[in-house]
């Protein structure tokens, strides 16, 4: 990777990939930080100024113009595709627009990344692709088939197209912790349903999991990290000892408990070791070399990865020291 264009750079997922890059990549020639937030933009140049970072370029665009993801794309050979709008009720009541940034969207990276002939494509997926309940999960869902797709109509051009999947990030925006970071100084704590439970990433093990597809990936697959899952409750108590609840029910297209990897999923799902790999059934008969690197098995069928039958799972004292480690940024 000698330069790269992280779409919705100006995300939680962007500004924190931007300074892992900045400190393992030295000699990145350039750097194009790609968002429709002008705000988020002007703050982040404080942050890296021209005159300190070179390398690095702000460029107002969104993912539905595909003219503008190619005008980014200059010099460029490398695209981390984070861009996507992602509140799950919301897309319920607006699922068009949904439709527009994430699916439409991201057919454009593909077809601006074939026309420029970028080398590396990686997008960032979300458990609620697997089985999706919710318009948010279906519209990620059709955007990971996009990109593992792309990698059959690439012709002779020297490009991959890969999928990172994974849960919750702890602490960004939108998710349950900065709500119930509120919410301590409240009487309760909202609670859609007692018997939740959720997958949880944080922001570093995310950005480093992309880091290793990029290294490591030869296009079509879909990686998914081994993570722990957490009850709800137990988050809760995290915040405050012995708090009170107040369940409201579960919220439309919202799932009791997340999926990674579905049942149907099994018969191309393969275990490396740190990750689970979903893959077609050409990757398997083109790459068994890839495969033997890694020590790939295949997993049982009928496996299910989700975040009640995990093996894995944070306790309370856990769940403190992460809320105390990951500061909260509502401007993220």
């Amino acid at each position: 990777m000698k330069s790269v264009l992280i779409t919705g750079g100006t995300g939680s997922f962007g500004r924190a990939y931007l300074k892992f890059i900045l400190k393992k990549y030295k000699k990145l020639k350039r750097i194009v930080i790609f968002s429709r937030d002008e705000y988020k933009q002007s703050e982040m140049q404080k942050e890296f100024p021209l005159k300190k970072f070179p390398n690095i370029r702000f460029f107002i665009g969104d993912v539905r113009s595909k003219e503008r993801i190619h005008r980014a794309l200059d010099d460029i050979d490398c695209i981390v595709h984070a861009a996507a709008i992602k509140q799950v009720p919301t897309a319920e009541y607006n699922p068009f627009e949904y439709i527009q940034t994430n699916i439409l969207g991201a057919q454009n990276i593909i077809e601006a990344a074939l026309d420029r002939k970028i080398k590396k494509v990686v997008a960032l997926s979300t458990d609620k692709a697997s089985s999706p309940l919710n318009l948010y999960g279906a519209t990620k869902l059709c955007s990971d088939k996009l990109f593992i797709a792309a990698n059959n109509i690439k012709g002779k051009r020297d490009v991959s197209f890969s999928v990172v999947r994974y849960g919750n990030v702890f602490g960004s925006r939108g998710s349950v912790v900065p709500l119930f970071q509120q919410q301590m100084r409240e009487k309760f704590f909202t609670i859609t349903d007692s018997k939740m439970t959720r997958f949880n990433i944080s922001l570093d093990e995310g950005v480093k999991m992309v880091d290793w597809v990029i290294n490591n990936s030869l296009g079509a697959e879909i990686f998914v990290p081994k993570i722990a899952s957490y009850r709800i409750l137990d988050l809760a108590r995290a915040f405050k000892n012995n708090p009170k609840f107040k369940f409201v029910g579960i919220r439309p297209g919202e799932k009791l408990h997340e999926e990674m990897i579905s049942k149907s999923d099994s018969n191309n799902t393969y275990d490396i070791g740190k990750y689970y790999l979903i893959l077609p059934n050409e990757f398997v008969l083109k790459n068994r070399k890839f495969l033997r690197k890694f020590k790939a098995k295949k997993v049982k069928f009928g496996f299910s990865y989700n975040s009640l039958e995990n093996n894995l799972f944070l306790k309370v004292n856990e769940l403190k020291k992460m809320i105390k480690k990951y500061t909260i940024n509502e401007n993220n």
